[in-house]
């Protein structure tokens, strides 16, 4: 793999992985989480500021790394053992964090971690499924106030003023699974959308929020009852590529990855190298290289993409459920 750089996973049950040469090695990160180091790691944020700070939510706390995941601190918080599935750091501010929980709970920080506070969001506290969770929070690349909220299961909230107040938006579609948000996006191109992957499908919304519309991928099996997506990610070279992980179902036994390049008009599955073993759950990318994505399957697989998403290349190390994915440059 040209340009060596670093990758990190995030399992449930062996922590975090580090790979600082594109996946031939990995070391997995011990201190400071608590031994036997078996944690639950749901979400991986990339700082927009700083190329080489990532942040991970864990169902341990919240730990911040300055050097592409080599070492980490922890961050004295009020999620301490909640399952933290979401984190996002201001691309305007890197002081200022954002947390979300199960049970379901967002957090602010706006000192870089030192203090938190919880953000007055009216989210249901149960449903169907037992407790929802904050599975994404994305700061508008527009404005950098207005803040984005997929919870599961109770649909997208938006916030104006940085967080400090939220308005629950218009319910994605009739079925209870519409309001099941696994990952959220703004796609800032040529028509202005945002997205919110379900597993349903992909809705986008052209009104803010106010109305949306649902585009349903291909089934893996006349029997599947829907084509099941996760992770949704914009390209920060172009927002009207679009990459979203698909499965048959959670986890699944097989998915694809399917990419939009104008807008979410037209869709394709990803020339991967081989069928993959379960859903792909998340796709990873950097400012640093539009070009490169990384993305995984929840059952340990991982794809690397050096060309935009035209060629998938597969990592020979596999491990074990994999909740997030991320790059950084060396």
């Amino acid at each position: 793999m040209a340009n060596a750089f670093t990758s990190c996973v995030g399992t449930v049950g062996e922590g975090i992985y580090v790979s600082p040469n594109a996946g031939k090695s990995w070391n997995r990160v011990t201190g400071p989480f608590p031994a036997p180091y078996e944690n639950e790691i749901r979400s991986l944020a990339i700082d927009p500021n700083n190329p080489h700070r990532i942040i991970a939510g864990s169902d341990v706390g919240i730990y911040s790394s300055d050097d592409n995941g080599l070492n980490w601190k922890k961050m004295d918080s009020p999620m301490d053992g909640k399952q933290i599935w979401s984190v996002t750091v201001h691309p305007g501010d890197p002081n200022t964090i954002f947390a979300g929980t199960k049970p379901p709970a967002i957090y602010r920080s706006k000192d870089g971690g030192e203090s938190w506070e919880q953000l007055p969001a009216d989210i249901a506290k149960e449903c169907f499924a037992g407790e929802p969770k904050v599975t994404s929070i994305v700061v508008d690349p527009r404005e950098h106030r207005t803040i984005w909220m997929g919870v599961e299961i109770d649909g997208v909230f938006k916030s104006m003023d940085g967080g400090d107040t939220w308005t629950h938006m218009s319910p994605l579609g009739e079925d209870v699974l519409h309001q099941d948000i696994h990952s959220v996006g703004v796609s800032a191109g040529q028509r202005t959308q945002i997205v919110a992957a379900t597993p349903a499908g992909v809705f986008s919304s052209s009104d803010e929020g106010e109305s949306w519309e649902l585009h349903e991928f291909p089934r893996f099996n006349p029997d599947d009852p829907f084509s099941y997506c996760r992770g949704i990610t914009v390209s920060p070279g172009d927002p009207d590529t679009m990459f979203v992980g698909n499965g048959d179902t959670i986890p699944g036994d097989t998915g694809t990855i399917q990419r939009t390049k104008d807008g979410g008009r037209t869709w394709e599955a990803a020339p991967l190298p081989v069928d993959p073993n379960s859903n792909i759950y998340w796709v990873g990318m950097h400012p640093a290289n539009p070009n490169r994505i990384v993305a995984n399957s929840i059952n340990g697989e991982i794809y690397v993409s050096d060309d935009a998403g035209d060629s998938w290349e597969k990592i020979k190390r596999e491990f074990g459920e994999i909740r997030a994915i991320a790059w950084l440059p060396n």
